[in-house]
């Protein structure tokens, strides 16, 4: 494990996505790299992940056909629009604060979708049907446009509020013009560059409440550039929010009870519809 900008980088060749056969790897493999990963974590709540099998140009295409999408006319967007009681579709400029104490919404727009996943081992016990009714895992295409001379913005508002995210984890993939920042133990925020050829990991406030606080859920946001020149371009990214069955009750693993348990469908409910 190395570290850059604080936050440690993880090689998952081990169980990277071309590893063909699992029969192939040791345990003494998984458990280090368990290990790491925990330990990463524990103490952080966020990592990179080196080496992890998905192809550069499949990347490059994902983000390029999400740009076309969001620089469609609102017209068109708009016939793709979340439905008020849903998880997925357009979600307009400035239409989520994932900080209700900031002065105006997120400086972005999203789309939400759920993957195509026909493998039920892609993910194990209560993530078992990822892909298929009774699990909210989703894609989401995020789009923070540029900001013009001619926009103003209110004076705090930002591109994405402070919050950790609510479900087991996340995969994140972002372009390369940066942005994100990552709450450190300490409380000072630490810039989480992108680093090409990874995936940044964190866990959600789900996980968190399942390890009874043993790992932990980082806050982190993405700020509006002081930079010009930064802010004069678009960035992207696309996040995997992994979240368990919506059927699965979580009760913390240590058996301690330090959280009451409840479904994955009602915990989520009642952080999602905080946001709007």
């Amino acid at each position: 494990m190395s570290e850059t900008a604080k936050i440690p980088i993880i090689d998952f060749k081990t169980y990277g996505l071309d590893v063909e056969n699992e029969g192939s790897i040791s345990d003494e493999d998984l458990e280090k790299l368990g290990n790491e990963m925990c330990q990463a974590l524990k103490e952080i709540g966020f990592c990179y992940l080196n080496n992890h099998g998905i192809p550069d140009e499949q990347v490059r295409l994902a983000l390029e056909s999400s740009k076309q999408f969001f620089n469609q006319t609102v017209d068109e967007k708009k016939k793709c629009a979340k439905p008020d009681d849903g998880y997925f579709g357009w979600i307009g400029l400035e239409r989520e604060r994932l900080n209700p104490n900031r002065p105006a919404g997120d400086y972005k727009e999203a789309y939400g979708m759920i993957p195509e996943c026909g493998d039920k081992h892609f993910l194990r016990k209560c993530h078992s049907c990822i892909g298929q009714k009774g699990n909210i895992s989703n894609i989401r295409s995020i789009f923070y446009p540029a900001l013009t001379s001619k926009k103003d913005t209110i004076q705090g508002q930002v591109r994405c509020g402070e919050h950790s995210d609510y479900g087991t984890l996340t995969l994140l993939i972002q372009d390369n013009i940066g942005g994100l920042e990552v709450k450190m133990r300490e409380g000072e925020y630490e810039p989480a560059p992108p680093i090409p050829g990874t995936i940044v990991v964190n866990i959600g406030d789900l996980m968190q409440r399942w390890t009874a606080d043993k790992l932990i859920a980082t806050k982190h946001r993405v700020l509006i550039p002081s930079e010009v020149r930064k802010k004069m371009v678009d960035r992207q990214s696309l996040a995997f929010f992994v979240n368990p069955d919506e059927d699965v009750t979580i009760h913390c693993l240590d058996n301690s009870n330090k959280y009451d348990p409840i479904t994955s469908r009602d915990y989520l409910n009642m952080r999602f519809y905080e946001k709007f």
